[in-house]
């Protein structure tokens, strides 16, 4: 532990310190911060490692606290798209966990869903309705609704319906062994954009995939006209975008096949 900010301003392996996030409201009039706590004053016990605080954003007043239930290494927020009274919590606690969170702000408190498991939450669908996670040990990928049930048969586990890539050696070596990214998103409210890159980038080139929710596709691994890198990112809107393979361009991609 150190007393003073000073004792380590200069050392590279405290250049990214353990901490939370915030996170605009909908509408933009409220702040939602997840903070390292306790803070000095209030109720919430005063062994609470995290805060989640809801502020008004004129102002900064603090609306309301309660006990994040985590000790973070890091964490990110993503809102409601439409209600700006909710707000989800992905918190990272490095190798020990991934808690989620989901919060509701009535106008006098907060009611928090702690959502049973380690999960990063990826992205929430247009309506506000539904949540994409990928289980922290990345074998799991999941829809669920917004108080974090799995939709029933929205659950797909890498190794029982991604292929081996096409490149990797024959065998049953854990080390090929498949795991989604903690990457993707709705394309659209029934179309998921995934990746496999992690698992992937050993053998060749990583791999992208179009889940269609509803049960009649399935898994679709996605052609691009040129190469691509990164992990995919949705934008919600029907499209989705990733970087060119010599990272000077930027490519938004949308759904046009008949099939998807």
């Amino acid at each position: 532990m150190h007393e003073s900010y000073g004792e380590y301003a200069d050392r590279q392996d405290h250049r990214y310190p353990d901490g939370g996030s915030v996170g605009f409201s909908a509408d933009g009039r409220l702040v939602w911060a997840h903070i390292r706590g306790p803070l000095p004053s209030g109720r919430l016990s005063p062994d609470a490692a995290d805060e989640w605080l809801v502020l008004d954003a004129e102002d900064g007043r603090v609306l309301a606290r309660v006990d994040a239930e985590a000790a973070a290494a890091g964490s990110f927020h993503l809102a409601h798209p439409t209600d700006p009274h909710e707000m989800g919590l992905s918190i990272g606690e490095g190798q020990d966990g991934a808690p989620l969170r989901w919060g509701r702000w009535d106008g006098a408190g907060v009611d928090v869903d702690y959502v049973e498991g380690d999960l990063c939450l990826l992205s929430v669908s247009p309506s506000g309705e539904r949540l994409m996670t990928v289980a922290h040990d990345q074998d799991s990928l999941a829809v669920r609704d917004s108080h974090g049930a799995v939709v029933e048969g929205l659950e797909w586990d890498a190794g029982a319906v991604v292929p081996r890539h096409p490149d990797a050696p024959s065998g049953d070596d854990d080390e090929m062994l498949v795991c989604w990214d903690w990457a993707g998103g709705f394309v659209d409210e029934t179309t998921l954009i995934v990746s496999t890159g992690e698992s992937d980038d050993e053998w060749g080139r990583s791999r992208h995939w179009l889940v269609d929710t509803t049960g009649t596709r399935g898994l679709v691994q996605v052609t691009y006209p040129s190469p691509v890198s990164c992990q995919p990112t949705a934008l919600g809107n029907g499209a989705w975008w990733t970087l060119s393979e010599s990272h000077d361009a930027l490519q938004v991609w949308a759904l046009h096949t008949p099939d998807m």
